[in-house]
């Protein structure tokens, strides 16, 4: 307990710094990049050849499959919605431990 107290600027500056820098590396790590990825792409094309062979095969017995997709693109858009909110307060934590840390403490005096 001392030891942060003697060394309590220090720490929290050094923790609000690396906070903050790895709130904003994991943010812009985790940003989607415009475009569309190569799995999406792969998916996409899997789809349409998946749709061509359905249609040449017609006179086939045809199984319905169930569309994952639509629970895909929602459980995908929840984790970016979650991975963000999570950045936003790990950067949020960062700079109030690094502004505590400028904050003057009064010395009380017991005299």
């Amino acid at each position: 307990m001392e030891f942060f107290l003697k060394y309590q600027q220090v720490i929290l500056r050094s923790l609000g710094g690396f906070l903050l820098l790895i709130g904003f590396i994991v943010h812009f790590w985790t940003v989607p990049q415009e475009g569309i990825s190569q799995n999406d792409r792969a998916a996409a094309n899997l789809a349409r050849m998946e749709k061509s062979v359905q249609d040449s095969g017609s006179t086939n017995q045809r199984k319905q499959k169930y569309d994952h997709s639509q629970f895909l693109k929602e459980l995908k858009a929840q984790q970016e919605k979650q991975i963000e909110h999570f950045t936003i307060l790990i950067m949020i934590l960062g700079a109030l431990s690094l502004g505590y840390s400028f904050i003057k403490k009064k010395k009380h005096c017991i005299g």
